[in-house]
């Protein structure tokens, strides 16, 4: 895949996830839906880690 190619399907996928749950929410919703939608087009996604150390 070129990375034309690669950057419709992510932007598709972000616009598919903007349309369906609309403006307003946490970000982390949003996350959560993207990484779901990549997923399901095929892609390989890893997740952010977001655990943090209290010291």
């Amino acid at each position: 895949m070129i990375e034309n190619e690669l950057s419709q399907k992510i932007i598709g996928c972000a616009i598919e996830v903007h349309k369906q749950l609309g403006p307003g929410l946490l970000e982390s919703a949003y996350q959560e839906c993207l990484y779901y939608e990549l997923k399901q087009s095929g892609l390989k996604v890893l997740k952010k880690n977001t655990t943090f150390n209290q010291l």
